[in-house]
């Protein structure tokens, strides 16, 4: 029954997900197409598919990301931006385009996401030393903000540093999804289908976790190891994410909530269900930001700021009256 409850609810998602795929590549900032002739024909397959397809793949990352911060710290409020590794992803990239740019390519594209991830990385494993471990959550959290706010103090020297890129770095700190093109889709893709794989397979040192730390070490589980590996997936994830869409807020915050009673406790469930809702949060503001003030468009970190503010608010609010978040 409960299967049969899952899979219902799974279903559902991949629908809801298709139906929005399908709607970002009709509608745009300039309009509605539909018909395929034509000038319409390069318009739909060339720039809204992709950028439809990256927007759902970015998010799905975020939400992956999101997911094995909140069940691996066992903080309901952890997400990759908190942990520095959003932050630390900008910084590499930011490095990539001052120091490495190489001009238009598949080399370039995959040396920003390899920057990326370098950067993220560096900003979890910054976090977790200054925090001095996994001990306290509220210490840790903390410690990612300080490494956040280091760090984006270091990406707001780059624009002295390069001027000329000054606009590129703007546009990767607002979060923006307008330059997705077909071969960050692919790279985003296969980064999405190697982290959730490697997260299922282990996902039951998160299962051992959301039970206490002295319960998961009774169970002979090699913690220290999977950890790691776990922090690794979050921060190439974050990485791919970022190099493709610059910094997007609250997205691997809400996403695992949107989706927790669905997933009963269960971190697999949990894991794959937030990959969907964070695709389906990102595409939908995507719509948004190409749609509410159009021809003009804004750049959707500004609308999932504006979402996930006020989603925080009624969270806290919940909390404060005594729920559970």
């Amino acid at each position: 029954m409960q299967n049969n409850y899952f899979l219902a609810k799974l279903l559902s998602l991949l629908i809801l997900s298709a139906i929005l795929v399908l709607l970002g590549s009709l509608v745009g900032s300039t309009g509605t197409a539909w018909n395929t002739l034509g000038a319409d024909q390069t318009i739909l397959f060339d720039i809204r598919l992709p950028r439809s397809l990256g927007a759902y793949l970015a998010g799905a990352l975020l939400g992956l990301a999101g997911g094995i911060a909140q069940s691996l710290f066992r903080n309901p409020l952890a997400d990759p931006y908190l942990l520095g590794s959003a932050s630390g992803a900008l910084f590499g990239v930011g490095i990539m385009l001052c120091f490495v740019y190489i001009g238009n390519s598949w080399l370039e594209i995959i040396g920003l996401n390899g920057g990326a991830f370098i950067g993220a990385l560096f900003g979890v494993l910054a976090s977790l030393l200054l925090a001095g471990g996994y001990g306290s959550s509220l210490r840790l959290l903390l410690s990612g903000v300080v490494i956040s706010v280091i760090l984006g103090a270091a990406n707001s020297i780059f624009t002295f540093v390069r001027p000329d890129l000054l606009q590129s770095i703007q546009s990767f700190m607002l979060g923006n999804t307008t330059l997705i093109s077909w071969s960050g889709v692919v790279i985003m893709a296969i980064a999405l289908i190697l982290c959730l794989l490697v997260t299922l397979v282990i996902s039951p040192v998160l299962d051992a976790l959301s039970l206490g730390e002295n319960t998961a070490r009774t169970l002979g589980l090699p913690l220290n190891q999977l950890r790691l590996i776990l922090i690794g997936i979050l921060a190439l994830a974050t990485g791919c994410a970022v190099a493709q869409t610059g910094l997007i807020a609250f997205v691997g915050l809400a996403a695992p909530h949107l989706v927790r009673k669905l997933a009963n406790g269960r971190q697999r469930v949990q894991i794959l269900l937030s990959c969907l809702g964070g695709g389906i949060l990102l595409l939908s503001s995507d719509l948004i930001a190409r749609t509410l003030f159009a021809p003009i468009e804004i750049p959707v970190g500004v609308v999932t700021a504006v979402i996930g503010g006020l989603y925080l608010l009624i969270l806290l609010r919940r909390t404060s009256l005594g729920g559970r978040p």
